[in-house]
Formats: C-alpha cells, sequence, structure tokens
C-alpha cells in the first residue's frame, strides 16, 4: 500500500470484501463536513481489537461489504470540525472514540473520522494519544465484567471494590489489563492468571495483587491460600477451559463475567453449588450491552485518566505495537495472530 496526499482529499483504509487482512486497502477519499450531532475527528492513533479483525474476516465465505467499511471503533485525535448541535467545546479537543464503526462505515483507520458526537469523549492534556486510542473496547468491556455481580457497585472509583477479590483471567490481555487497572483503582484485592513468567510479569505491572500461572499451580489451591471466602467477580475469557475451576472459587453472591469464547463455545456448570451461593454467570458484550452500563463506564475511565489511573506500555503490563496506516494490514494480522499487548495504528505523528 502506498500513502497518497492531495488536496481536499485524505487517506484512509477500507475493505470492500470480508476475509484475510489483504482485504484491507488504502485509498484517497474526500474530505466531509460533520452532518447534525457529529464531529470531524483528525485521527492520531486508531486502535486495533479483536472484534475490528473479527468483523473484517466474516464467515467462511468472502461476502461484499456495501458501502465498503473503513474498520477500528478506536481512536484518538482532535476534534477538528463539529456538526449543528454539538457543543462548541468539542470544537479543537483532544478527543478519544469508543464504536466509531459500530453499525458505521466509519471507523478510525483513516486521517479524518466522522464520528457521532455521544462517541467522542475529551482526553485530558496529559494523557497520551496511545492511552487515548487504548480505551474504547477493552476499558468499556472491563468496565461491564467488573460492575454485574449482584452485590457489587455499578459505578467504579476509589473504595468501591474495597474488601472484594477480583480474578482477571488472562491478565496479560487488553482486556485483562484494563480489568486489573480497573479494580485496582477501585481498591479490591486483585489476582490474575496467567501462563508463562513473562506474562506475570506484565500482570503484576498493571497492577495485580498476586498473580498465578496455571500451566505450573493449582488454582483453586492458590486462590484458597489468598482468601477464604472465595472469589467477589471472575473475569473470563476462556469459560470453556476454567468453567469447573471458577465455580469452585466463586463467593457467596459471586460473578463471573465471560467476555470472550477462547478456547471453545461450549462448557457445563455444577448446578447445586452455585445454587447455594446464588452465583450469577453474566455474558458480556460491549456492542449491545445497555446504553446505561456504557455511559456509567465512560464516566468512571474519565475519572480514571483524571486520578491518573490508567496506562499503557510495557512498563504497565501492556506492551505497545506501533503499525502506519499504510500496514493497517500488518497490524490487523498482528492481532489476528494474538500478539501480546496493544496494537495501535500511527494515523499522525
Amino acid at each position: 500500500m502506498s500513502e497518497h496526499d492531495q488536496r481536499g482529499h485524505f487517506s484512509a483504509v477500507q475493505y470492500e470484501r470480508t476475509g484475510g487482512p489483504e482485504t484491507l486497502q488504502l485509498i484517497d477519499r474526500p474530505l466531509r463536513d460533520p452532518g447534525p450531532g457529529e464531529v470531524r475527528v483528525l485521527v492520531h492513533r486508531s486502535g486495533v481489537n479483536p472484534t475490528d479483525w473479527k468483523s473484517r474476516q466474516g464467515g467462511p465465505q468472502p461476502e461484499p461489504v456495501t458501502p465498503p467499511q473503513v474498520p477500528n471503533h478506536d481512536g484518538a485525535g482532535i476534534v477538528d470540525a463539529i456538526g449543528t448541535g454539538v457543543d462548541a467545546a468539542l470544537l479543537g479537543a483532544r478527543v478519544w472514540t469508543w464504536e466509531a464503526a459500530y453499525n458505521r462505515p466509519e471507523g478510525t483507520a483513516q486521517q479524518f473520522a466522522i464520528v457521532p458526537a455521544r462517541q467522542v469523549v475529551p482526553l485530558p492534556a496529559h494523557a497520551t494519544f496511545d492511552l487515548g486510542a487504548s480505551l474504547g473496547v477493552p476499558f468499556i468491556t472491563a468496565h461491564r465484567c467488573l460492575t454485574v455481580t449482584e452485590a457489587g457497585p455499578r459505578q467504579l472509583g476509589p473504595g468501591t471494590l474495597n474488601g472484594r477479590v477480583v480474578l482477571v483471567s488472562g491478565g496479560a490481555g487488553a482486556v485483562g489489563n484494563a480489568a486489573i487497572q480497573l479494580a485496582r483503582w477501585s481498591d479490591a484485592t486483585v489476582i490474575a492468571t496467567i501462563s508463562s513468567p513473562a506474562k506475570a510479569q506484565l500482570a503484576a505491572a498493571a497492577g495485580a495483587d498476586h498473580v498465578i500461572n496455571y500451566q505450573q499451580q493449582d488454582v483453586v489451591a492458590e486462590v484458597g491460600r489468598i482468601t477464604e471466602r472465595g472469589i467477589d467477580t471472575i473475569v473470563e475469557v476462556s469459560a470453556a477451559q476454567n468453567a469447573s475451576i471458577d465455580a469452585a472459587m466463586l463467593a457467596r453472591l459471586g460473578s463471573v463475567s465471560i467476555y470472550s469464547n477462547n478456547g471453545g463455545d461450549q462448557f457445563t456448570l455444577p448446578i447445586r453449588p452455585l445454587m447455594s451461593a446464588n452465583a450469577r454467570w453474566q455474558f458480556v458484550l460491549l456492542y449491545n450491552a445497555p446504553h446505561e452500563a456504557k455511559a456509567r463506564a465512560v464516566h468512571d475511565i474519565t475519572s480514571a485518566i483524571r486520578d491518573d489511573a490508567l496506562h499503557v506500555g510495557e512498563s504497565f503490563g501492556l506492551p505497545l505495537h506501533h503499525f502506519p496506516l499504510t500496514e493497517a494490514d500488518k497490524a490487523h494480522a498482528a492481532v489476528q495472530n494474538s500478539i501480546t499487548g496493544k496494537v495501535l495504528i500511527d494515523v499522525a505523528e
């Protein structure tokens, strides 16, 4: 792919049919003004998530995509134009975006993205565009996972999880990292399970109080040494593999929040023990989650940023992998191949 610059035009990545990363094409698009209730964002960073490549991949057979789709939900940049009905204070603001491409052809893998104003959030001056582009899917998902427990809070913040124990399965992943950071900010005791010493270092850097290598240790026994009452909230990436372990660790009124089907699509549960615990198994998908839950998540994430509680980078447990816009296909392939860390497309310097 090669990049072009023409007056009144800008570079964007799109796909016209489903399939592999090779379907992504760099094109020139004419610049247009935002419509009512919309803003135009000069994108600096575009974040790539698993849902982005899964949407692009589609089913087993290629299908046409009409209109063509610009991928990627998450991004960060500067609002350079606003439509009618939008608060003038947003003009020139540093912002992060969420769900930019949900049921819309306008994702963030382009130099200028038209986004509904309700899906851009001011980004404080001390927060980097790298952080902003890493927030949307992982952090809103993690917030939902942490706030569905029956006896737990609906909003997060200092003290809201005090006295509660959270276990994050796959603590070195993007959602796992987000869950650790948000739970730690909210004063939970955080346990992370991982599969290697390198990932253990990442989970600890994110803020986990205890890290368990499930390849080498008995998770249930280790959790029993940490807490006698069990786990209040489990953030689960692989229920098919971990369901029996999760069921054995839950505290009374505890919950398992399942946000991915890594390792398989089906599992079985022991009914009687979970009835006795009044346990809850909550499936989590960001895009059709309740609007109120997403609004609470955006509010709390903004508060955490202001508290300087959220960070990205290897020293905070989330290595960053940067690709230019001309290599958006390689960025998607990296996520599809389960690279550890966060993949970002550098749309502007």
